[in-house]
């Protein structure tokens, strides 16, 4: 007889938002890892990946998979095995307002998310920044005062390795300012220091009242991106890692020229990543196979892009590579997905929350049904499935005398539709990018 399998421990801070974001079907911030089913080799790649960021190499990864793979899902879980390695986090989802390259404050609000959802090990549900300065803050502090030197003296001594970025003697004046005001109280300017760092500033004029003549603005996103790989080290973080995801939607862009303009970004980072210009900084992309091999839209649509991310010609037939800049995410099989729901009811039943009854015949007869229903559709996009799921197990934990044979008959399920095959809507009607092709 096999010794029956140990539980994962669930804390109850995982297991609440967890549970939650698979209700109402969006990808979990907390908890994830509680749920992982197979990928182990690539999240081994990625590992070795983060492992170089630690001792200041760059990096730029591609994870490609059709929709419903689970590319978000597995960025965000990234995140969290980055913050194991002592890596700050920024992430975002790219969207026709918000892009790499563009006018009228189109990156500069890419930027702007990024640094809302900062995270890092003590701080991983987003809005890390604070930390991140009073911690860099707090050890210039600490050192001063074993030193018998001014605060301000020091301060400016750590702050002028920054000068040597493009944007970075700005960036070390309003760190300064932030000091300054949680010296002297002064929320007001504290305030206007961390709206800087934010990207929050529309206009230079706007930043006047900071001592500061310029802002994080569309023109300087990823040289604020490498200036902050080179800051969080400096507040004792190993780097930086940036997770990019929905890039489809710099496919969907109408206009040949903006496009361009957004890949000749793309491959300004890969370039810098790769030959030791970005130290500390990585970057991982979300995006489907169109995206990536589209000869007409996507990123094979740029020579120098294209040269530079084909994929190994001897991987294929069941032979893979881990180790190139692109890494495709097969869709989940019958048996990942019957390991997932039974973690997904492990998690659910934990902390006292038994459900009597509710054994893996049930959740066996529960895929049968949706097989019924909707075919493979009910693994390969697994969302509303598992909202389902934990829908039913809802109804039973609050109704002890339900039983589950007679409720999964009731289990309603329909195909998910791939929003990336929707038409494109028109974009860039009023941009100025129309003129960059234009010359007097």
């Amino acid at each position: 007889m096999n010794p029956p399998v140990k539980k994962p421990r669930v804390l109850q801070r995982e297991q609440g938002p967890l549970l939650e974001a698979l209700r109402t079907g969006v990808v979990p911030a907390k908890g994830a890892q509680l749920i992982q089913v197979g990928r182990e080799k690539e999240i081994a790649a990625i590992l070795d990946s983060l492992k170089h960021l630690r001792v200041g190499a760059g990096t730029s990864r591609f994870v490609i998979g059709d929709y419903g793979s689970g590319k978000t899902y597995f960025l965000r879980l990234m995140c969290m095995v980055a913050h194991r390695e002592d890596l700050v986090t920024v992430h975002a989802d790219l969207t026709p307002d918000r892009r790499l390259q563009g006018s009228q404050g189109r990156a500069r609000k890419l930027y702007s998310e990024l640094v809302a959802n900062m995270a890092t090990r003590g701080k991983p549900g987003g809005r890390a920044l604070t930390s991140v300065v009073e911690r860099f803050v707090g050890r210039v502090e600490e050192e001063a005062e074993a030193d018998n030197t001014s605060v301000r003296t020091l301060l400016r001594t750590r702050l002028r390795r920054l000068r040597e970025h493009p944007a970075g003697p700005t960036f070390a004046r309003v760190v300064e300012s932030y000091w300054e005001a949680h010296h002297e109280g002064d929320e007001n300017k504290r305030d206007q220091a961390l709206r800087w760092l934010h990207a929050e500033y529309a206009t230079k004029s706007e930043a006047r009242d900071l001592g500061v003549r310029e802002i994080i603005d569309d023109r300087n996103v990823f040289d604020n991106l490498k200036l902050l790989a080179d800051f969080v080290t400096m507040a004792g973080y190993r780097g930086l890692l940036v997770c990019l995801d929905e890039m489809v939607n710099l496919y969907k862009i109408n206009h040949a020229t903006a496009r361009r303009s957004n890949y000749e970004q793309i491959l300004n980072i890969i370039n810098d990543t790769q030959q030791g210009l970005a130290p500390h900084l990585g970057f991982l992309f979300g995006g489907t196979p169109d995206f990536l091999t589209n000869p007409h839209r996507g990123l094979y649509s740029y020579e120098a892009l294209r040269s530079r991310l084909e994929e190994n010609p001897y991987a294929g037939n069941g032979l893979v590579d881990y180790h190139g800049p692109v890494m495709r995410l097969g869709s989940f099989t019958k048996e990942h997905f019957y390991e997932l729901l039974k973690k997904v009811r492990d998690v659910y039943t934990s902390n006292g929350q038994d459900l009597p009854g509710f054994t893996d015949e049930a959740v066996e007869a529960f895929m049968r049904h949706c097989d019924s229903r909707v075919g493979e559709a009910y693994f390969r996009t697994p969302r509303s499935t598992i909202k389902e799921f934990v829908g039913l197990m809802d109804v039973l934990r609050q109704n002890p005398q339900a039983r589950w044979t007679d409720l999964i008959a009731r289990v309603e399920l329909v195909p998910e539709a791939n929003p990336d095959l929707l038409p494109t809507a028109a974009q860039d009607t009023d941009d100025d990018e129309h003129l960059a092709a234009f010359r007097m």
